[in-house]
């Protein structure tokens, strides 16, 4: 694995979930929640299944893999969403070394973009509660694109808006799945597993690997 050099990037675009926040646990307690509604049996182990999918691409999986029968998952999504709003409003926290990794590359006047799979209204939720949207020069949610993560459009959008390269982007990631989204958009990607799934092997398709953002602050400051 080479060496992380940040003079080689005009742009650093974070992932949300897991990366800005830890919100992955609750994303498992409003899915439980809202699907047991729903006569689902799944617990939260099951979830790491479609971690990194958008959460109307997560419903319909679910939907069909269980058979639910549910007509109108636009209202399971709102209902999740709505708990998600709740949830992080009541748990405002960012993960070790985000605010300082974002106060570094705004003095370094790095380019800083969002690119999530998250609603719009998740992206506001979480940036307004931990005080940090100043920190952004844009934010994106695959919300707004015809497909979600792995497929490389929200990155590719984020880069467009930021008049950056694709291949002078660095992407951090936690999942594989955006981890896949990074690289087909051909920007490097660093990987911070998120820590409450099992270990995938296959994060090691990343350009780099670090166990949080402080350790990545670390690397890119020297």
């Amino acid at each position: 694995m080479s060496e992380l050099n940040l003079n080689n990037f005009d742009a650093v675009i974070f992932d949300m979930d897991g990366v800005i926040i830890d919100s992955e646990p609750l994303w498992k307690i409003a899915m439980e929640e809202v699907f047991s509604a729903l006569g689902s049996t799944l617990t939260k182990s099951d979830f790491q299944k479609t971690v990194g999918l958008r959460i109307d691409e997560v419903i319909h999986f679910w939907n069909v893999t269980e058979g639910w029968g549910v007509i109108d998952e636009a209202q399971v999504q709102e209902d999740i969403i709505s708990k998600m709003e709740e949830l992080i409003l009541k748990n405002p926290y960012p993960l070790v070394g985000v605010v300082d990794t974002l106060k570094f590359l705004k003095e370094k006047k790095i380019k800083t973009g969002l690119a999530t799979s998250s609603s719009g209204r998740l992206i506001h939720a979480v940036l307004t509660s931990l005080d940090i949207k100043h920190y952004f020069d844009f934010t994106w949610s695959a919300e707004n694109e015809s497909h979600g993560k792995p497929h490389p459009a929200v990155y590719l959008s984020v880069a467009k808006s930021l008049d950056v390269s694709p291949t002078k982007c660095l992407v951090i990631e936690d999942s594989y799945n955006g981890v896949i989204s990074g690289l087909s958009a051909r920007m490097k990607v660093v990987c911070i597993p998120e820590k409450t799934h099992f270990p995938n092997p296959k994060l090691a398709l990343a350009d780099f690997q670090f166990e949080t953002m402080a350790e990545f602050l670390i690397g890119i400051s020297n």
